[in-house]
């Protein structure tokens, strides 16, 4: 079957010939119909995170967010059946260990990223395994059109995750989002969702005005002031701040902004994970924390029962997963569309469509 294929950090993937995978006992084979490129893609293909424990080895298929029909399934499965259409977390988990059974599957003692170790290759081919799959495959509902959920294994989940069950986002709180890539306008979006007046920050008036479209109240762009904590205050009663600010990118600026844009006992979401630059170390302004009751909360992925919520949502027409989906690709787009992330000008979230 063809696959986009790793070699080396940097180096231009190219479409190949690969096996077919086969199911283990506990798993199920999926035919991939949609999976959106993500910049976390971009920061493996460029060698980061080997300071988290992620080092792509050669011949590595990425793709962490699809949705696809099982096309087989291992002689343990229960719950699914080929021809089941489901989307797919990018941490898997096993189910058993006490953060799986307090409901925090996400945060797994042993879990293991989608397309980003070898034993669990990821979906930029036309099919992938999925290992304890009555855990972690999420059955679609009727109706759902694949590419419109393609960011619900990563960056739209991650943020609803962090957004719905983290912090505490109630009707008429303000909350900015630095950051305004596909994770930080799916913040913009679900804060919406659930009643918060939204400040978006980012540096391209592109994704300023995406993010005035998917329900921001107010914008600030970086380049046009000089201190950014201080203009997402203004948008704010009294210039309190907000009280919950999102970093949606990673790097320490933007941490650093997030953290100073709250007011007091306000809390910062960190949804963004660093680069090579960070190697994630960020200072951060502690005394100011301590004495104002700031929270620095951490959010990562979402865990499968939460799926249940977002569908819930996506029904009753206060959210749409597809309205920050920027553009469809075929497969043999996809090292392109990874290799032009070094500029940071990718607007919501493209996906591969065609396999």
């Amino acid at each position: 079957m063809r696959a986009v294929v790793f070699e080396e950090p940097g180096e231009q993937m190219e479409v190949e010939e690969i096996d077919r995978p086969e199911p283990d006992p506990d798993g199920v084979v999926v035919e991939t119909e949609a999976c959106g490129i993500c910049r976390s893609d971009w920061h493996a293909w460029r060698g980061d995170w080997d300071w988290i424990g992620v080092s792509p080895t050669p011949g590595l298929v990425f793709g962490h967010e699809p949705v696809g029909r099982v096309t087989a399934v291992g002689d343990d499965i229960e719950t699914l059946a080929v021809g089941d259409r489901v989307c797919i977390p990018f941490n898997l988990s096993d189910g058993t260990c006490r953060y799986c059974k307090q409901g925090r599957a996400n945060i797994c003692e042993r879990v293991i990223p989608l397309g980003f170790v070898p034993f669990q290759p990821g979906a930029f081919a036309e099919e992938f395994p999925v290992r304890n799959a009555d855990h972690n495959a999420v059955k679609l509902p009727d109706g759902v059109d694949p590419v419109d959920v393609a960011g619900l294994g990563c960056r739209f989940a991650t943020a609803f995750h962090g957004l719905a069950h983290r912090v505490d986002v109630t009707p008429g709180d303000w909350v900015a989002v630095h950051g305004c890539g596909g994770v930080g306008l799916s913040a913009v979006h679900i804060a919406d969702a659930l009643g918060a007046n939204v400040i978006g920050v980012d540096l391209t008036e592109e994704k300023l005005k995406k993010a005035e479209e998917l329900g921001a109240d107010e914008t600030v762009n970086v380049t046009d002031v000089d201190d950014v904590p201080a203009a997402v205050k203004e948008h704010t009663p009294s210039g309190r701040g907000v009280e919950v600010s999102v970093d949606a990118l990673g790097v320490a600026e933007t941490c650093r902004n997030s953290v100073q844009s709250l007011c007091k006992g306000g809390q910062n979401l960190q949804i963004g994970l660093t680069t090579s630059e960070e190697e994630g170390e960020v200072s951060l302004p502690v005394d100011t924390i301590v004495m104002e009751e700031r929270e620095f909360v951490g959010s990562f992925g979402m865990p499968p029962h939460e799926y249940e919520e977002i569908f819930s949502m996506m029904e009753r027409g206060k959210i749409d997963p597809g309205k920050i989906v920027s553009e469809t690709v075929a497969l043999e787009d996809v090292p392109d569309v990874i290799a032009s992330m070094d500029d940071y000008d990718t607007v919501g979230i493209p996906v591969c469509d065609e396999f």
